[in-house]
């Protein structure tokens, strides 16, 4: 990942209080190179991304034909979350996307926009509107509306 993906991500990681820490887990992508179809390696990568949850946790998987929240939808979405008291994944797609496998795993199907967004600089959206969310809950003076 290009250096500013890494600096956003972690700039608003290291702004969520320990109760609601953010981490990153990263799938290593299939290799293109391997003659392998568009539909397997999807699949691999699925396999992969599926086993490396969080046992019982929240599966949301991100896509642009997902539900769109408002920020204050999606503050008060968060703070259900909280009071669940399990781990919550969102899964982001690989260069192909989400394998529907995936998404018929997930227990809600998220839009961050209506647009397609490149999966690197998802992380570093993610991350701010989960920031801006908390700070909404908290009346911290970040969200502006």
């Amino acid at each position: 990942m290009p250096d500013w993906i890494t600096t956003g991500f972690n700039e608003y990681a290291k702004r969520m209080p320990r109760e609601v820490k953010i981490e990153l887990l990263e799938i290593k992508p299939e290799p293109r190179s391997t003659g392998k179809s568009t539909a397997q390696i999807m699949e691999a990568e699925a396999q992969r991304l599926l086993s490396a949850l969080p046992h019982n946790c929240m599966r949301i998987a991100l896509d642009e034909r997902g539900v769109q929240l408002s920020t204050q939808q999606l503050s008060l979405q968060m703070q259900d979350w909280m009071r669940g008291g399990r781990d919550v994944a969102f899964m982001v797609g690989g260069a192909d996307g989400l394998h529907d496998r995936v998404k018929q795993a997930a227990q809600q199907l998220l839009a961050l926009s209506a647009l397609t967004l490149p999966h690197a600089f998802v992380r570093v959206l993610l991350a701010e509107q989960l920031y801006r969310a908390h700070s909404l809950l908290h009346n911290h003076p970040y969200h502006r509306e």
